[in-house]
């Protein structure tokens, strides 16, 4: 499913060195110096102490005053260009709060991004839960959200196998299916009831639901769209979830295609 899992051989040792680098400053929300650099890096110190200065030049980590090294406000500035790349088109980001503005409930559009399904848009709503971990770029638990359930179902027995068991079935609730089987079936029944759900599998007391946008086509031109709320507002309330959401569906799919559209229209111009 993914490419880039492979080291291509012609891989720039320096460059890996450079990202492994900003990783461990990445996970170390207190800092690190540039002796635990080194050392969780398996690189000299002098190795360590030549990648942070550029590092720090470019604007990727800081240097505090007790010495040790965080990460930067570039890392920001990327993440923001990161984000408005997976949105797509300006127009998404404005259906999605539409559509959470109306409902009070937080609206996500997912895809897959490099073979990896994850989260590409949000909107977050007055009336859902807040879950930290749903931002754009979130590629974690397929098997435990309706998003990623939605996505899965896109594709074949095979594929989807494949996918489980490279990015494994983490439990995150005690509701969280972990078999192959009983998701196959949850899938199913999501199909058939024209909207994939989930209740407290990701988080407890939490709810997902989850309507197709487009799924034909490459992987990254599939895209699926999502609200989350409490647990008992989906019990209640599924039907006209199910309408809202299919109803958003549709006005993202027009907004999603709506520049290939303009693009081939003035190609055959």
């Amino acid at each position: 499913m993914r490419d880039s899992a492979v080291p291509p051989s012609d891989m720039v040792s320096s460059v890996a060195r450079a990202l492994r680098v900003l990783e461990v400053v990445g996970e170390s929300p207190t800092g690190l110096s540039p002796k635990q650099i080194a050392r969780r890096c398996d690189i000299t110190i002098a190795a360590a102490y030549r990648m942070l200065r550029t590092l720090a030049h470019q604007g990727y980590v800081m240097r505090r005053a007790d010495g040790a090294y965080t990460l930067g406000l570039a890392v920001a500035d990327r993440f923001r260009e990161l984000v408005s790349a997976m949105r797509g088109p300006a127009e998404v980001g404005t259906v999605l709060r539409r559509a959470s503005a109306e409902i009070g409930y937080s609206h996500y559009l997912g895809s897959f991004v490099d073979g990896r399904i994850a989260i590409t848009a949000v909107a977050e709503g007055f009336r859902s839960p807040h879950v930290e971990d749903l931002v754009p770029g979130f590629d974690e638990g397929a098997h435990a959200t309706a998003l990623g359930k939605n996505l899965l179902a896109t594709l074949d027995q095979a594929q989807r196998e494949r996918y489980l068991k490279e990015h494994g079935m983490r439990a995150f609730t005690q509701a969280t299916l972990r078999s192959h089987t009983a998701l196959d079936a949850d899938i199913a029944a999501g199909m058939r009831r024209g909207m994939q759900v989930e209740i407290g599998q990701f988080r407890p007391g939490v709810a997902c639901a989850s309507v197709s946008v487009q799924t034909a086509g490459d992987l990254s031109q599939r895209f699926v769209v999502a609200c989350a709320l409490p647990a008992v507002d989906l019990v209640k309330q599924a039907p006209m979830i199910r309408e809202r959401l299919h109803g958003t569906a549709r006005t993202l799919q027009a907004a999603l295609n709506a520049p290939l559209t303009a693009t081939h229209g003035a190609a055959a111009a």
